[in-house]
């Protein structure tokens, strides 16, 4: 059975209903939100919003990974995300924050700081010391696929043999480091738009039940994304109903939490396919 629990600050969060995670992009140029939040009460309104409209989790992220992204030092990143995960732990005393980060010294940082869970969007490969790290901490660990680094990986979409069978085993082997350094709360992300084609992207949504086999809660962070709005030849602006859409197949092939820009419609998505599977099992 799929884990229905994770333990984020002792407290248990049941993923037996999905959750929503909240993207917080402190990044001037992330391909959607980039350069929007100005000042630390742009930041406080856009969590508190968030929060009130049903995010279990907020993601804080520093570093774009978006394709051809600007590389920056370890230093930039924790000035750009330590102030903010200290000022969102203080204001908000129960928010749940994970922090999204490639990087052990970036990871301490937060969790020292408050965060409660790490998203790593290269599982561990980009920093040796990332999982002695999560095992240190006990703090529940999201491994996202992604071959090579952000400035690479679109260089990586023909390394497949099968990229269903080519993931599930990359998990695994993951996971099996993970339990031998007894970390208790893993989770997965196949890393949608991140070294794949959009051939590939909807391979793996259609397939995104076939992860179930591995018994881990599975991310889905798939909003805005080029995936959705570039085939309908429409901005990420514009990507809000392709978006309900995808939040919909990856929630009825059994995704746990969707990392969204738009919590109120996730959230609603959610309730949605929730009243269709209980109508089904009655």
């Amino acid at each position: 059975m799929i884990p229905k629990t994770i333990n984020c600050k002792g407290k248990l969060i049941d993923l037996s209903t999905p959750k929503v995670m909240g993207i917080l992009n402190l990044t001037p140029d992330s391909f959607y939100d980039g350069n929007t939040l100005h000042s630390n009460n742009d930041i406080l309104n856009r969590v508190d919003k968030m929060l009130n409209e049903g995010a279990t989790f907020i993601d804080v992220g520093g570093y774009s990974s978006r394709p051809n992204a600007s590389h920056i030092s370890v230093t930039e990143e924790i000035n750009r995300v330590l102030p903010i995960v200290e000022l969102l732990a203080k204001e908000f005393p129960e928010i749940l924050l994970s922090i999204d980060t490639f990087r052990s010294e970036v990871a301490k940082a937060a969790l020292n700081a408050g965060a409660c869970m790490v998203n790593d969007i290269s599982a561990g490969n980009l920093d040796p010391s990332m999982f002695d790290t999560i095992a240190q901490h006990q703090v529940p660990y999201i491994m996202m696929h992604m071959p090579g680094n952000p400035q690479t990986m679109q260089k990586h979409t023909s390394s497949y043999q099968n990229i269903i069978v080519d993931l599930k085993l990359f998990f695994a082997k993951k996971l099996a480091t993970l339990n031998a350094l007894k970390v208790n709360d893993v989770l997965i992300d196949v890393g949608f738009g991140f070294g794949k084609t959009n051939k590939q992207n909807y391979t793996l949504l259609h397939h995104l039940d076939l992860f179930n086999d591995l018994d881990l809660p599975i991310v889905t962070g798939i909003s805005r994304k080029s995936m959705l709005y570039k085939p309908l030849n429409v901005s990420p602006a514009e990507a809000l109903n392709a978006t309900t859409a995808a939040h919909t197949i990856a929630l009825l092939k059994g995704s746990q939490i969707l990392r969204v820009h738009d919590v109120k419609e996730a959230i609603e998505t959610i309730q949605i396919v929730q009243l269709t599977k209980n109508a089904k099992a009655e």
